[in-house]
C-alpha cells in the first residue's frame, strides 16, 4: 500500500474530506497538523511547488494536490492505482 502525507488544520472543511475518503478506502495516512506543527509550513509550500492551502496531500512522496484533486482522481478511476489498492 501507499505511503500517503497529508498536511493538515484543525478547522479545515477540506482536509476532513479528503480525510474521509482515504479513511472510506481503508487506507493509513500520515497527518502532519499544522496546527500542532506550525513551523512545518515552509515544508508543505516546498514539497508541494508553492502550495499554500491545507490540504496537501502526497502519495509515495508525489505530490497529488488537494481535496478537489484527490476527489477527482477517484471520480476518474485513478486513485486506487495510486494508492495500491487496485
Amino acid at each position: 500500500m501507499a505511503e500517503v502525507d497529508i498536511y493538515t488544520t484543525m478547522w479545515c472543511p477540506y482536509c476532513a474530506r479528503a480525510k474521509s475518503l482515504l479513511e472510506k478506502k481503508g487506507v493509513a495516512y500520515h497527518e502532519i497538523s499544522l496546527d500542532e506543527e506550525p513551523n512545518r509550513r515552509p515544508e508543505m509550500t516546498q514539497r508541494s511547488h508553492g502550495g499554500r492551502t491545507v490540504p496537501q496531500i502526497f502519495i509515495d512522496g508525489e505530490h497529488v494536490g488537494g481535496c478537489d484533486d484527490i476527489h477527482a482522481l477517484d471520480r476518474a478511476g485513478k486513485l486506487d492505482a495510486k494508492l495500491g489498492l487496485a
